[in-house]
């Protein structure tokens, strides 16, 4: 099999019903497969899927098991070159996944590519979640090209161009199958958030290279998980974000010296302006990523 189409799916059948035709009727390239791996589903989202949508292979894992374990078991059942790992609430245009592996067959250098992604809601803005690829600066501060902090760009066609990125997203990611598995696949002590972050550093640190490719387009719904505010969410991001640059980071001991002034900066910050839940988290975030860090070898 030349590629499998991978959407990780809990109890999502509406979501199915509304997002999956567009997979489907736009996913022609010659020996290519439209995969879901149900996550132990409790809703009627197996039943869609034999009875609406008797083209996709399913794949039934036995319990829900987030997003990166949910992955990582179903890409072990596949053979195929590549994988694309696909968000079950993204809708995909035509010719999305020729242009995304014919710019990798001619590319044997690159691991992995993302289309650009814009807003399912808001057509002409780009998504949040990835946008139109994503970069890290020294101290491991994840962006994205039409992202803005805490907002997006309309896409006037700025990022058109193809470029080389330091990772790509988790809502739509063509990947090597081989590569992923070679990598690790996606950590899934961090549960949720900047997984594939990690995963394309980790592919990166091996000598491999990634891109975003613009003339490939989808729109993502986005924002279905936790608000920019919730402590959980500033939690997960702080905490993972350290655990990331203590595998991957080449200066990581300058850069979480760094980091732990600015993290107790931002806890401060939250403080004054009456958040003491995400104070708290940045805090806990701060007391797990020590305990967790232990389980870790360097990747370098």
């Amino acid at each position: 099999m030349k590629c499998s189409v991978i959407i990780l799916n809990w109890n999502g059948a509406e979501m199915l019903r509304r997002y999956l035709p567009s997979v489907v009727a736009n996913t022609t390239l010659p020996d290519s497969e439209v995969v879901v791996a149900d996550n132990g589903s409790s809703d009627e989202s197996v039943e869609v899927l034999t009875q609406e949508f008797p083209s996709v292979h399913i794949i039934p894992l036995d319990q829900n098991y987030g997003f990166a374990e949910g992955y990582n078991r179903a890409i072990a059942q596949t053979d195929s070159e590549y994988v694309v790992l696909l968000n079950s609430d993204v809708e995909v245009t035509p010719g999305w996944l020729e242009t995304l592996i014919e710019y990798m067959e001619s590319h044997p250098q690159i691991a992995a590519v993302q289309p650009k992604i814009r807003s399912w809601k808001e057509r002409d803005k780009f998504e949040y979640a990835g946008a139109a690829g994503g970069y890290l600066n020294w101290l491991g501060y994840p962006s994205c090209r039409g992202r803005k902090f805490g907002g997006v760009e309309t896409d006037k066609g700025q990022y058109d161009s193809i470029a080389e990125v330091d990772w790509t997203t988790g809502a739509c990611m063509c990947v090597r199958t081989e590569v992923y598995k070679d990598c690790g696949g996606l950590d899934a002590s961090f549960f949720a958030h900047q997984e594939e972050i990690d995963l394309c550093w980790r592919m990166r640190n091996k000598g491999w290279k990634l891109a975003c490719i613009p003339q490939s387009v989808v729109y993502h719904l986005g924002g279905g998980s936790l608000n920019y505010d919730n402590p959980r969410k500033t939690y997960l991001n702080f905490r993972n974000n350290l655990l990331m640059i203590y595998k991957n980071q080449q200066h990581r001991w300058l850069v979480l010296s760094i980091r732990c002034c600015l993290d107790y900066a931002a806890a401060l910050f939250y403080l004054l302006q009456g958040k003491t839940g995400s104070a708290k988290a940045v805090i806990n975030a701060r007391s797990d990523y020590r305990r967790m860090r232990k389980q870790y070898k360097s990747n370098l």
